[in-house]
């Protein structure tokens, strides 16, 4: 009996891929590698993370480093339930039309790489040792390293799957991570501990509406702690706002992910402070965008030079400067603001009719001169045939 349980443990061992040494309690794995860049360019490589599980996981003070630790990432935000995280070396254009989570800088080393993911902690919660090479991935046609079942698999198409399920692969054998000789009697099949991005037939939808409504870039106060941003929610119904995601794209960059279970009432407000999304409103001038959690974007604003102590709100979808803040309430804009901007509309129309009026009292009075330059031109020309016919008369009699 003790023989045949030792050798069922010598088999399972043998058996068992290397992929369960990623297994941990996080659930956050290392889910796809685009070690070798992307056609357009070499150095856009990128690196992409999932999260197995139904909650959100931080990612505060969590790192990935190299065996040498000549590349060190430190990351940050939540990962969302089943969700993605999205690394991208040195700017966002990396991966065109798909925001990333985070920027680094450094590279990963085409010949391979050992990379490891540790939490807060410093723990090891994942990794793979491709120290001797890349398992997979084609660094002439750029199809990516992504991570299946049962071990890693080249991505059907160029470019991979970032921040989507991976494929079905291309049409080769996929690799495993470990490889043993096939017994003549193979034990029945191991159920793999560690579940993958699932099917998904329907994809979840996000709903539109939901925009950004005031935000306050340079505050009388502190900027550090003053600073603020609002979101409204335009729909008759409350909203899941789990996932979604605020970043801005100048200066210093920085990306805040809402939570698990933060929703937003129909018609309400979210207002954002910047010691909980560590983005920096450039006083300057600064693009915020508000992505949903399949990376589409929901609204867009933009701004130039702020001035103090104002914010910036949207009103029929037109943005003014107000020094009336209502963060969490109804924008009010002073009527001075908007009045300003009507009159100076009023006044172009007024001038406008007024141009169009001074045309008709031209045409009017040319109407009313017509009859009297007839009968001018009439007497000029019987003055001037009548003084023709005179002085010929004149000239007559006198040669007689």
């Amino acid at each position: 009996m003790i023989k045949r349980g030792l050798l069922f443990f010598i088999l399972f061992s043998l058996f068992l891929p290397q992929i369960t040494k990623g297994i941990n309690n996080s659930g956050v794995i290392i889910n796809e590698i685009a070690w070798m860049g992307t056609t357009n360019s070499a150095n856009d490589e990128w690196i992409e993370l999932y999260n197995n599980t139904d909650e959100s996981v931080s990612l505060d003070g969590w790192s990935f480093k190299t065996a040498d630790e000549k590349l060190i990432i430190n990351l940050k935000n939540n990962i969302p339930a089943r969700g993605f995280y999205l690394l991208e070396r040195t700017d966002d254009t990396t991966v065109p039309d798909v925001a990333a989570d985070l920027i680094y800088k450094g590279a990963l080393n085409n010949n391979g790489e050992y990379l490891g993911l540790y939490n807060v902690l410093n723990n090891l919660v994942d990794e793979i040792d491709c120290s001797s090479g890349w398992f997979t991935g084609d660094n002439t046609t750029k199809q990516t390293m992504e991570k299946t079942p049962i071990g890693w698999q080249m991505s059907e198409n160029p470019g991979g799957t970032p921040r989507a399920k991976n494929g079905t692969g291309a049409d080769i054998e996929t690799k495993p991570i470990i490889t043993a000789e096939t017994p003549q009697n193979p034990p029945e099949p191991i159920k793999m501990l560690e579940e993958m991005p699932a099917e998904n037939s329907s994809p979840q939808t996000y709903p539109g509406g939901i925009v950004f409504n005031e935000i306050l870039p340079s505050p009388d106060g502190p900027d550090e702690t003053e600073e603020w941003i609002e979101i409204y929610n335009q729909n008759n119904f409350e909203v899941d706002f789990a996932g979604w995601r605020v970043k801005d794209s100048e200066g210093n960059i920085n990306i805040y992910v809402f939570p698990t279970a933060t929703t937003i009432k129909s018609n309400g407000y979210l207002v954002l402070t910047r010691p909980l999304t560590k983005i920096i409103l450039n006083n300057t001038g600064d693009r915020l965008i508000l992505l949903k959690p399949d990376g589409k974007t929901s609204d867009i604003v933009s701004y130039t030079k702020s001035p103090t102590g104002q914010s910036y709100n949207k009103r029929d979808n037109e943005w003014h400067w107000s020094n009336v803040l209502t963060p969490g309430l109804t924008n009010i804009i002073k009527n001075e603001t908007i009045e300003k901007t009507q009159n100076n509309k009023k006044e172009t129309k007024e001038n406008i009719l007024n141009d169009k009026q001074i045309a008709a009292v031209l045409n009017q009075n040319t109407k009313q001169l017509k009859p009297f330059l007839s009968v001018l031109l009439t007497a000029l020309l019987a003055a001037v045939i009548s003084t023709t016919v005179f002085l010929f008369l004149k000239k007559r009699l006198k040669n007689k």
